[in-house]
């Protein structure tokens, strides 16, 4: 493959670079968390009106057809400026799936509403912790009732709906798309490390008929949309980790100590340039496993995906830590811009799974025949 982005891709990223440049400066980004729960509204309707929020998707969908590649280059640009809006959560964990899997209607009923920028959807995708799924189904008639807890999930405090893995009684797993204003259904908001629009979502014997159920094998369906949110996770990583690299480039070379610049320090250098390998090492695994998944190559995007996610955990908090430290003391004021990079690169560090956790579930899948892929 190649690592040079096409001529469609880069007018994707000069387009969302001005986009989130433009909108999400720092007194915005700060007023948002403080005024706004950490959703700026303003922002979701100019990337919708700007037809970005359409780039991932099929053209039947009313996208671009630009895929998991597209994807990525749009949350590079939005982890740049650390821009409050749930693209990741809204296309990689509900739009991808319901525009792959879902039926005529569900496509119809969400997507449209989705990508004029209306509603914001999400989903709920944690990967499995002893347990398979968190929520519980059983059958009512001609519908599903869901019972069940989820921690912690994107944007539910906003969203119109959220898609949901369920367990049957059978052992099987059905994704279900459950409006939030359904009686059952509450909605708590949660503050987490990023100051993102968070919450947590209990379901109560929730009610949803069976034009709710994405139709096709469930597990599966949650599988596939796993890989695609934890490539989109590594793509917000890469640009909050070369972002807050240039930042710090550009404070040690400025910041003058016993006569000279910081950055002609050799601990200073060797650190950043550590940063820049683990930066650099998240850009070329995302990309490979979002082409992989671009070429319909599954078997061996699961596998690189995880790879993708464990760069983003494990290289993208060593890179936001010792961008924070090269700062010195002004890094850890919390109202520093650098300040801000550290708690997005935690956040994305711990979603859907630590470098640890991804470690052991890329070791299981190499077992069961899992492969990283070859370059063609």
């Amino acid at each position: 493959m190649q690592f040079e982005l096409d001529d469609d891709l880069v007018a994707v990223r000069d387009l969302t670079e001005k986009i989130f440049g433009d909108r999400a400066e720092v007194e915005r980004v700060r007023a948002v968390e403080a005024d706004e729960g950490g959703y700026d509204r303003e922002l979701w309707r100019v990337l919708a009106d700007a037809g970005v929020l359409g780039i991932p998707l099929p053209e039947e969908a009313g996208g671009a057809g630009m895929g998991m590649l597209g994807l990525v280059t749009l949350l590079e640009q939005q982890g740049r400026r650390v821009a409050p809006v749930p693209v990741w959560a809204a296309l990689a964990t509900a739009a991808l799936p319901i525009a792959h899997f879902g039926t005529r209607e569900q496509v119809e009923r969400w997507l449209p509403r989705l990508l004029d920028g209306s509603v914001v959807l999400s989903g709920a995708f944690d990967p499995p912790t002893g347990r398979a799924v968190t929520v519980t189904a059983e059958e009512d008639g001609g519908s599903l009732r869901l019972s069940g807890h989820l921690a912690a999930v994107p944007a539910a405090g906003v969203a119109a709906a959220v898609l949901v893995p369920a367990g049957l009684p059978s052992g099987e797993t059905a994704v279900v798309l459950v409006p939030t204003d359904l009686p059952g259904v509450t909605v708590s908001p949660l503050e987490v490390t990023s100051r993102e629009n968070y919450a947590a979502v209990a379901l109560d014997g929730v009610v949803v008929s069976d034009d709710g159920v994405l139709p096709g094998d469930g597990a599966e369906i949650a599988r596939w949309t796993r890989r695609r949110a934890r490539v989109a996770l590594a793509a917000v990583q890469l640009g909050v980790c070369s972002e807050a690299l240039q930042m710090t480039a550009r404070y040690t070379s400025e910041r003058v100590q016993f006569g000279r610049p910081l950055s002609t320090n050799q601990a200073v250098a060797v650190r950043a340039a550590d940063a820049y390998l683990d930066t650099e090492s998240i850009r070329l695994s995302t990309q490979r496993a979002a082409w992989l998944m671009d070429q319909g190559r599954e078997e061996e995007a699961e596998a690189a995906a995880l790879v993708a996610k464990w760069w983003a955990s494990r290289g993208g908090l060593r890179a936001v830590h010792a961008t924070q430290h090269l700062h010195g003391g002004i890094g850890a004021d919390i109202d520093y811009p650098i300040h801000r990079y550290f708690l997005w690169g935690r956040q994305v560090a711990f979603t859907l799974g630590s470098a640890d956790a991804t470690s052991v579930e890329l070791g299981d899948a190499l077992e069961h025949g899992g492969d990283i892929g070859a370059p063609a």
